[in-house]
């Protein structure tokens, strides 16, 4: 049977970490495209201030924006427990 020391068992290693970050790297820079992220991001235009800042900083997406409240009239934050 052939024996396999720990320095080729490291290097085995070590190369598969190096493609696999590599594929990562281009994985992640081809979802950068314009055109990715145009038909990625919701319409902002009826939000309020306070939803869009939500939106922006911190990823929330309104309720009304998701289909668990009804017309756009409903307050947002109607199924907020807690709030802060």
């Amino acid at each position: 049977m052939v024996e396999i020391n720990k320095k080729t068992i490291l290097w085995i290693v070590i190369g598969v970490l190096l493609i696999g970050t590599i594929f990562l790297t281009f994985k992640a820079s081809s979802k950068g495209t314009d055109a990715a992220q145009a038909n990625g991001k919701i319409d902002t235009s009826s939000m309020t201030a306070n939803e869009k800042m939500n939106y922006e900083m911190h990823g929330t997406i309104p309720a009304r924006f998701q289909g668990k409240v009804g017309p756009s009239s409903a307050p947002s934050g109607t199924e907020m427990v807690g709030g802060c």
